[in-house]
């Protein structure tokens, strides 16, 4: 894996996951900085990269990779909710919260994201103006 520019951070994603997905453009909508980069965790280059940090197979929602670390669960979305900044400041109140009761939320969103919010039949695919913002 090729090491990330300094200034950027890379969110690895399901990419067949509807809630995922509606994250990433979100994401990319409030990004103006262009600060997040973005992989599909299933992609060629998303297996390169889990493999190089290690990244446990059942870890397979949002992940957030910062200097060469990478940040799961709750800190993953604080983390990119501090650097979006603006209204998504609002979310880092959850930091009152402890990390085991942060995670027990994000684990129990993320094991109902299908049947909540449905599962894709192909993994999203970046728009011509996004393709440099994806690995």
């Amino acid at each position: 894996m090729d090491k990330l520019p300094a200034d950027k951070s890379l969110i690895l994603f399901d990419g067949y996951c509807t809630l995922c997905s509606r994250l990433v453009q979100l994401i990319l909508k409030y990004d103006r900085r262009k600060h997040f980069l973005f992989c599909a965790l299933t992609s060629d280059t998303g297996q390169k990269i889990r493999q190089h940090l290690a990244i446990p197979e059942d870890i397979d929602s949002i992940l957030l990779v910062e200097n060469g670390q990478y940040y799961t669960h709750s800190e993953a979305v604080l983390k990119i909710a501090k650097q979006l900044g603006g209204f998504f400041r609002i979310g880092l109140i959850g930091r009152i919260m402890p990390k085991s009761w942060r995670d027990q939320l994000y684990c129990w969103i993320a094991k109902n994201r299908f049947h909540w919010f449905g599962r894709r039949n192909s993994c999203r695919m970046p728009l011509p103006e996004e393709t440099d913002r994806f690995l």
